[in-house]
């Protein structure tokens, strides 16, 4: 068979190939700590928090601070998720920081304009921010340094800072919409009237108010300390300020102005949660995710159903191992799509039978090893952790996605401009370590442009709502309502062997999120790639599953593979019936810190994808 020969084929240069094959970017080395991001100057951010004395909480939160403040697709009113590993315990600790529903966000609202879904962008998008408590709870709970110290970096953004092309463009390309609402067009189009009417590249971009609210969480920090209140305390002050006091009352007043819901009581009421992470593990390694108020158990699922496949035989992206991986994907997303929602609220999602061994066995036999299943549908978790299913009607009638509204050129005359980047939305990815032992790994989004800005605030609000659906036939653990979280796409990742960090890693992309980071945690552990090689490795996207944002539609089938792909894995792929298109890159921005503890260093890897960046001592 030729798929076979083929597969045996690229078997036998792979090893060749790996060992000869050179990176577009260098391997970060590190004896002291690491710190990667999305941006460079947000990497000096962290750096500097080293510098000062601070542990990777520290730089991890300046370095969120530094992004936010560029807008690097997510702003100050976004949501932060992360895992932290804290070497006092051994434990990984997941911080959930997403807002909630405002009051009013309910499915007949929604239903009552006219929307399927709610929409894309706008005040209506809008839930609390998540972004500034997650921080000052990390920072409180885990860092060693004054919140003044941490927001310092992104207060001199705030200032002033030459605005990379990267942002500038799409402030540009977005003005249209930024102009609907008065608070966006006054920070983001400062050039208003003029050709262009964003900022150009190197021109240096001010936020005036922006710098005043992070002054002020400063000032209420401060204030405590003269008091005599503790480090914790003081920064909790600020945390107050932001959601009790006058940054709260400001944020509401300028949101509801633009036709938002939320309220002060939603503010006041919204709290971080310090939570448990869920984990699985892969021929002896733990892996750690978010829980099922984000997409990051679906890489768990799929790893428990590859375990049972030797995949390293199969050889690195040979057209056995890309149709194994796919239908892999295939089946863990259709679950994602229907049981994930936030825990806090019912019905409760039946995350021990999605991530028990045998339910990943049974999920498995589905797989045909010769062509792609384009109607896979969720399983049946729950008799795996001894419960009867309460939506077996549901799943029956399971209703099949849209598809996308305005199908366009691709090499196949497959996906759109407006799918696509619905479907790889991007945000920022932060990791960070040192000799102290702490581990953070943080994929914080929201608020991105075109944003609306809160008042006076300088805040981008997050459109976070959008992930939502509003029929429970589509995902009954995921209908908006007031006060629940959006089952989001972000995912950090971090894994554990023998006990120690192994590898923390995370990547932009909303629903190529865990894609992505399923390959690279492939590339080094069947592999063999070293954590550079492995976050430039040419992967493959999968649109089968349901998009996350906007109108939530699907490509079953459709599949990007990178351009120098062969063609004989490209006619086989075609002849198991999947619609192919091609791009330079197909990694994903990914960062990651790889553990050497053989040498005692870190080697981090920042993907050669977009403007990530890293900086190692």
């Amino acid at each position: 068979m030729t798929v076979v020969r083929h597969a045996l084929a690229l078997l036998l240069l792979v090893p060749a190939a790996l060992s000869a094959q050179r990176t577009q970017k260098p391997t970060l080395h590190g004896r002291h700590w690491i710190a990667i991001t999305g941006k460079p100057l947000a990497a000096t951010a962290g750096a500097m928090m080293f510098q000062k004395g601070g542990n990777p909480v520290d730089a991890a939160c300046a370095m969120l601070a530094a992004t936010s403040t560029m807008w690097d697709v997510l702003s100050w009113g976004g949501e932060t998720q992360a895992l932290i590993y804290n070497p006092r315990t051994g434990n990984v600790i997941a911080i959930n920081s997403v807002g909630v529903a405002p009051t009013g966000a309910t499915a007949a609202a929604y239903r009552a304009r006219g929307l399927a879904y709610p929409p894309e962008f706008g005040p209506l998008a809008a839930i609390t921010p998540g972004t500034p408590g997650g921080l000052m709870v990390m920072l409180a709970e885990y860092g060693k340094l004054s919140l003044r110290e941490v927001l310092e970096p992104a207060i001199r953004m705030a200032d002033g800072y030459p605005i990379e092309a990267q942002t500038a463009n799409s402030i540009e390309r977005n003005k249209a919409r930024l102009k609907q609402w008065q608070y966006s067009r006054a920070v983001m189009l400062p050039h208003l009237g003029q050709e262009r009417e964003a900022p150009a590249a190197g021109e240096i971009f001010r936020q005036a108010d922006l710098a005043a609210t992070l002054r002020k969480l400063v000032e209420a920090e401060q204030q405590a300390l003269r008091r005599g209140r503790s480090r914790r305390e003081a920064i909790m002050a600020a945390f107050d300020r932001f959601y009790k006091g006058d940054i709260a009352r400001e944020y509401v007043r300028g949101l509801r102005e633009e036709g938002g819901l939320v309220t002060l009581e939603d503010l006041a009421t919204w709290r971080v949660k310090i939570e448990e992470p869920v984990m699985t593990t892969y021929r002896g390694i733990e892996v750690y995710k978010l829980q099922p108020w984000t997409q990051g158990p679906v890489l768990l699922q799929a790893l428990n159903i590859l375990e049972g496949f030797d995949v390293k035989a199969m050889g690195y992206n040979s057209t056995r191992y890309i149709h194994t991986l796919y239908q892999a994907m295939n089946l863990a997303f259709a679950d994602r799509d229907f049981y994930y929602g936030d825990p806090a609220f019912p019905p409760e999602e039946p995350i021990r039978g999605l991530l028990s061994k045998e339910y990943a066995r049974q999920r498995a036999q589905l797989i045909n090893p010769e062509r792609n299943d384009p109607r896979i549908k969720p399983g049946d978790p729950y008799p795996f952790q001894g419960g009867a299913n309460p939506y077996l009607r549901l799943l029956e009638n399971w209703p099949p996605p849209p598809l996308p509204a305005r199908p366009a050129a691709t090499s196949e005359g497959i996906g759109s401009a407006e799918f696509d980047e619905a479907f790889t939305r991007g945000t920022t990815s932060i990791e960070a370590a040192d000799t102290s032992g702490w581990v953070v790994s943080i994929t914080p989004s929201g608020g991105w442009i075109p944003a609306v800005i809160a008042g006076r605030t300088g805040i981008g609000v997050s459109q976070r709502a959008q992930q939502f659906v509003v029929d429970s036939a589509d995902n009954p653990f995921n209908v908006i309502q007031p006060g629940q979280r959006p089952r989001v796409t972000l995912t950090p990742s971090l894994a554990l062997r023998d006990g120690k960090p192994f590898l923390a890693f995370a990547v932009q992309g909303g629903d190529t999120q865990d894609q992505n980071l399923l390959q690279f945690f492939l590339n080094v552990v069947e592999f063999g790639m070293d954590v550079q090689e492995a976050v430039e490795a040419a992967n493959i996207n999968s649109y089968q599953m349901r998009n996350s944002f906007d109108d939530h539609a699907s490509q079953p089938g459709r599949m990007t593979l990178r351009a120098d792909t062969p063609p004989w894995v490209r006619r086989e792929l075609r002849t198991m019936g999947y619609r192919l298109d091609f791009q330079e890159r197909t990694s994903g921005p990914i960062n990651a810190i790889f553990f050497d503890w053989k040498h005692g260093t870190f080697w981090g890897g920042s993907s050669n994808h977009g403007e990530d960046y890293g900086i190692a001592w």
